[in-house]
């Protein structure tokens, strides 16, 4: 079998560019002001490559993997003084019509996985490796829906960058070194109008998108005076180079609650093209002209993370205890 290790899943916490996947976990949390919190945390986080593996190991097939993003707070509380040149709280935006708030969150872990119930008990053993030292804020249960489809039935995540494209888009480089091959990561919780949707006619849908909803074929509207989700959601600089992002949205729900939502959650080289993005959504291009989508959408939280490598995160929390 020597030479052959090719066909072995690695598993590795912090893989930014781990495949998408069929189930998902997104799990918000807050840790606690006391500094025996801020211990178990830092040593739980210290740990978490092991317990991908130890979990993972169970089937190579479900690629388990886990990112932990971190919050600007607790960012400071872990490492005083330095920290990944953008990363700050989530900053809310106020639209003519529509608004995305700004909620709470410590620590984000993005879990991921080819079978739900791997997901489940990753979740469950984190959970109850960080006992009370934490307070959960959001935890939402992610899962693919028929052809990487969102509720609302188009495809999700077409414009991913793939290839040599993605560590340029979604990993920071030689411009903040002592954090390059991190990646900064925000997340929002949005619940769709459904029964709106659904009276909406499928070609009024199309435009609000972007896109074609049964063969996913871009539609051109750079002529048009009101701008499709696609082209509000594309960042470019006063060059005309277009700035990416990786998105990992999944679809989650509970139809006896008629909860029906898409959880957004963007990992980018520079925050500023998220921040960007959502002005351009929320505010108009131009100043008016909003995303007609958020007449559907309503985001229900909005927060920052940065996902450091796992080397830079073994760093962080070694400086943390040695400091504690």
């Amino acid at each position: 079998m020597s030479g052959k290790n090719w066909d072995r899943v690695p598993i590795d916490a912090q893989s930014i560019d781990a495949p998408l996947s069929l189930a998902a976990v997104f799990l918000v949390v807050t840790v606690n002001a006391d500094k025996a919190a801020l211990a178990k945390v830092a040593s739980v986080l210290g740990g978490l490559d092991d317990l991908v593996k130890n979990v993972g190991f169970r089937d190579l097939s479900g690629r388990l993997s886990c990112i932990a993003g971190i919050g600007a707070d607790l960012w400071n509380r872990l490492s005083p003084g330095r920290r990944p040149r953008e990363l700050k709280p989530f900053a809310p935006v106020k639209g003519p019509v529509h608004s995305a708030p700004s909620t709470a969150g410590d620590l984000l872990f993005h879990i991921r996985a080819e079978r739900s119930d791997m997901c489940f008990e990753f979740e469950r053993i984190l959970l109850d490796s960080l006992g009370g030292s934490i307070t959960v804020v959001d935890e939402v249960s992610g899962f693919r829906y028929f052809d990487a489809r969102d509720l609302l039935g188009f495809v999700d995540g077409t414009a991913n960058p793939t290839g040599l494209d993605l560590p340029a888009a979604a990993l920071v480089g030689d411009e903040d070194a002592d954090f390059a091959g991190g990646s900064y990561v925000v997340v929002q919780k949005y619940l769709h109008d459904m029964r709106a949707w659904a009276k909406t006619p499928t070609h009024v849908q199309e435009e609000i998108i972007g896109r074609t909803k049964i063969d996913n074929i871009e539609i051109d509207d750079d002529d048009k005076p009101r701008k499709s989700h696609k082209s509000l959601a594309t960042i470019e600089d006063d060059a005309g180079n277009e700035y990416d992002i990786l998105r990992d949205n999944m679809p989650f729900g509970r139809p006896g609650q008629n909860e029906y939502g898409t959880y957004f959650i963007g990992y980018s080289r520079y925050l500023w093209v998220i921040e960007k993005m959502l002005q351009r959504m929320y505010v108009g291009e131009p100043a008016g002209a909003y995303d007609r989508l958020l007449d559907f959408s309503t985001p229900h939280t909005g927060t920052t993370f940065f996902a450091p490598t796992r080397p830079a995160l073994q760093d962080l929390v070694q400086q943390s205890s040695a400091a504690g």
